[in-house]
């Protein structure tokens, strides 16, 4: 090689050497080493849990939990106690069978995940009572898939399973200075500083102040394929159905799709679409869970993004569902109320109060329950007294069963059927002051003891009556047991629960909100099946938490996901169960 060759050579790798160093020393400090996907999770509680006793000396009761002794308090068959500092508080009553039964009332969460919860007490010698206090950790997830734009900006997608908070903050993108970042929102044109943070090179922590849920969540990189921010996995094998989902001792009796007349191969291609579905926008859809029922008999059971059957699934609006048939049980059961009860009489003690407005006169149970009281109350309405954000907003009353009665009118009862949830949380107050006792008991026993319901929660307003309106946290297949029940005109293995007259009625068009018929709690929806239609009717809530019940085919089907106030969770009823799931059912 020439003198000059060698000289070129050289000028040539050290230039080369000279720009890969520039590059790197540009991407060190820069917005670039963000690029990835990131997860942070924080826990908020509950930090009471654990072993309870109960003892009994004479007429008076103590419990033990946390070391701690505490004076229960005793009205009429009730037993109550609250730890110190509100760290939580149960209420409950001795049953006849020798177990004191009751629920735990966890302490608050910036979450707002934390529900009420059932517990059983059994007997361990005379005047003693143990139990166990097992709340679900009360979590908070963020995942952060940061890529880079054309532009040179650092795109984000911020995925928030509990909430779906990246689609409400509507983040666009993250931004540094030195080791100081920030998300950035966009909503049209208009930008606007999210959040702020602050990123650790040395440990690779991105740590952001969500302020509104809790505080400061510390993001690590996610490695491998087994992140749950995928339905699978980031490379998942082929779906291939396994057969009947496992038996427990549930009430559901299981057999595979073979059995019962539907196409394996097409539910495989459902399912794999699920699991193929790409995550690189707020708006793909998040399924959690994918349930068939059929001939009474459950025959596929799939998770996703980490959730399982023994996980408790928010179910937001779908649980107006719910409240309607706790308080068709409790009619059935005996209580005195019919769907013509008038919702004033009994929330005044059995008379009407004086100089009441003529149209509060003439709302009934069957109003509330078909969500057409009459009330100036909207959930999209802003303005609307009755709607259900302003409603939880407020501190002047505690109590929303109190709160609705104070409501104006702006129809006639019957008149116009508007989507508010304060109307079946109101109709849960109106079947406990009928029967005397909390609806939670009443659930209970009528509802959650016969279908085998042992792991719920339910949430409270602030006087801590429970919430009628939706919210119910259930596992995926307790929750779909309210299709089936349906399903089989008011009956669960054998033992009847609903009349067939409020199961006729409560899946009847009996109003309309907006388009979309609605009878008392459900949904009804004709759906496209091969050559004709057929009638179906659903609990829908938001997030697309969707349980279909469809009787011509002797079919329920149950789906929760995680997409909450986007407008993609409509794609299970438009899309997943009429054009993949319904053309499998021969």
């Amino acid at each position: 090689m020439s003198a000059r060759a060698s000289a070129r050579l050289f000028a040539f790798v050290g230039a080369t050497l000279l720009g890969t160093a520039q590059q790197a020393l540009s991407q060190t400090g820069s917005v670039d080493e963000l690029a990835g996907l990131w997860k942070a999770q924080r826990w908020f509680g509950p930090i009471a849990r654990g072993p309870l006793v109960i003892k009994r000396s004479g007429s008076s009761y103590t419990a033990d939990m946390l070391g701690r002794t505490i004076p229960i308090r005793v009205e009429g068959n009730e037993l109550s106690f609250e730890l110190s500092n509100q760290a939580g508080k149960f209420m409950g009553k001795l049953q006849s069978n020798g177990t004191i039964f009751g629920f735990w009332f966890p302490a608050g969460s910036p979450t707002g995940m934390v529900r009420v919860l059932p517990v059983t007490l059994h007997s361990a010698a005379p005047n003693l009572w143990r139990g166990d206090i097992n709340p679900p950790d009360d979590t908070f997830t963020f995942y952060i898939l940061a890529r880079k734009r054309a532009d040179g900006s650092m795109g984000v997608f911020l995925r928030n399973p509990d909430r779906d908070m990246g689609a409400l903050w509507a983040v666009d993108r993250i931004t540094r200075d030195g080791n100081a970042v920030k998300l950035i929102s966009k909503r049209g044109e208009k930008e606007s500083d999210l959040a702020s943070g602050s990123y650790n090179p040395q440990d690779s922590v991105l740590t952001i102040d969500f302020d509104a849920r809790g505080g400061n969540y510390e993001f690590r990189r996610e490695t491998g394929d087994a992140s749950d921010f995928y339905p699978r996995g980031k490379n998942p094998a082929p779906y291939v159905y396994g057969g009947a989902p496992l038996a427990r001792d549930d009430g559901w009796p299981t057999a595979s799709l073979d059995q019962v007349d539907i196409d394996r191969v097409a539910i495989e291609k459902m399912v794999q679409r699920i699991i193929n579905t790409p995550m690189e926008s707020v708006h793909n859809q998040q399924i959690d869970g994918v349930l068939i029922a059929r001939h009474g008999k459950l025959v596929l059971e799939e998770y996703f993004h980490g959730h399982h059957r023994d996980e408790m699934h928010e179910t937001r609006s779908a649980s107006k569902s719910m409240t309607a048939t706790i308080v068709g049980a409790a009619m059935y059961a005996g209580a005195p109320l019919t769907l013509s009860t008038p919702v004033y009489q009994v929330m005044n003690g059995g008379v009407f109060p004086a100089s009441l407005d003529p149209m509060k006169r003439q709302m009934t149970l069957e109003h509330l329950l078909s969500m057409s009281s009459g009330y100036y109350c909207d959930d999209s309405d802003d303005k609307a007294p009755g709607r259900e954000d302003t409603m939880w907003d407020q501190q002047e009353e505690p109590n929303f069963y109190q709160y609705a009665l104070r409501l104006p009118m702006a129809y006639r009862p019957g008149e116009k059927a508007i989507y508010c949830s304060t109307n079946p949380n109101l109709a849960l107050g109106v079947l406990q002051q009928a029967t005397g006792e909390s609806p939670l008991y009443s659930f209970e026993r009528l509802i959650a003891g016969p279908l085998k319901m042992r792991t719920y929660g339910w949430g409270t307003d602030p006087a801590g009556n429970p919430y009628g309106g939706g919210g119910a946290h259930f596992l995926p297949r307790d929750f779909m047991k309210f299709g089936q029940l349906m399903l089989n005109q008011g009956t669960w293995n054998g033992q009847r629960i609903l009349s067939r007259d409020f199961v006729a009625r409560a899946s009847s068009p009996l109003a309309k909100i907006g388009t979309r018929p609605y009878g008392l709690g459900w949904w009804i929806y004709d759906l496209p099946y091969r050559n004709r239609t057929v009638r179906a009717f659903a609990a829908l809530g938001n997030g697309g938490q969707n349980v279909f019940v469809v009787p011509d085919l002797d079919l329920v089907i149950a789906v929760y996901a995680s997409n909450y106030g986007d407008r993609v969770l409509f794609e299970i009823q438009n899309e997943l169960v009429p054009n993949q799931i319904l053309p499998a059912i021969r």
